[in-house]
């Protein structure tokens, strides 16, 4: 199967690791492309401003591309456009960070925590664990007091910080799984997982496992996106006569992994 991730951010800074990371658990009938947004678009997400800044290029490559993809990976825990996106994929699912680690989480144990990056996050995803009716698993949310472009600049101190609030929400807030809040934490939960004894979702595996899996039901069973009432796509004789998607791609860097 073919499965497209998008870094939605105007760099390539995350894409090699990114690569790397679904190379190394992808199946071995799966192939994997990475891209990212060229380099006028903003280099996080961390506003909303910026969100709205991006929504339409993750339509447009969506809408584009999906054609060629069993499965598409918007690479953000916000899950900036996966509605918008998930109405124009045609028969290929799409998955996002939140909502995915949120179902994993739930079936590993009775209650998670979100570990992220700044309490200006906080806002949006407790509003999105809500949409995704799992508030009632939620046992806290912790800040790291770190941006999306800290995490991997000195992966000790991530590591140590991730390991003190970790521990806090299992031993004090009642958690029996965490999850890492933005898929910059990645590479870390493995020694957080031996050191705290419960397990730790990792925001780049928990949307392309589940892409995968929902990959593989579509072809097995048949259970490919719905176009019913509220997941009814666009009508191509508006989106053509309107040349919505006409013009070239918005697309900065793009990698391979076959």
């Amino acid at each position: 199967m073919r499965i497209l991730w998008i870094n939605p951010v105007g760099t390539d800074a995350f894409d090699v690791d990114t690569a790397r990371i679904l190379g190394e658990a992808r199946r071995s009938d799966t192939s994997v492309h990475v891209i990212s947004l060229p380099h006028d678009r903003p280099p996080h997400l961390e506003y909303h401003a910026y969100e709205s800044m991006v929504i339409g290029d993750i339509v447009r490559i969506t809408y584009a591309l999906s054609n060629q993809y069993d499965a598409v990976v918007i690479g953000c825990f916000y899950d900036v456009g996966l509605r918008e996106a998930r109405e124009v994929s045609g028969r290929a699912v799409v998955t996002a960070p939140c909502q995915s680690s949120l179902a994993i989480a739930s079936q590993l144990g009775n209650a998670f925590s979100i570990l992220v990056g700044r309490r200006k996050w906080m806002p949006k995803m407790g509003e999105n664990v809500r949409t995704y009716g799992q508030e009632h698993h939620l046992a806290s949310m912790r800040p790291l007091d770190l941006g999306v472009l800290d995490f991997q600049e000195n992966r000790r101190q991530t590591c140590d910080r991730l390991l003190v609030e970790g521990r806090k929400c299992v031993e004090q807030d009642g958690a029996e799984v965490l999850i890492l809040g933005c898929t910059a934490e990645y590479g870390f939960h493995q020694e957080m997982q031996e050191a705290l004894g419960v397990p730790v979702i990792d925001a780049i595996m928990a949307p392309f496992k589940l892409a995968e899996l929902l990959a593989e039901t579509a072809q097995m069973l048949g259970w490919y996106p719905s176009r019913k009432w509220g997941s009814e796509a666009p009508p191509a004789k508006e989106t053509g006569a309107w040349k919505m998607f006409d013009g070239p791609l918005p697309v900065g860097n793009y990698l391979k992994q076959e």
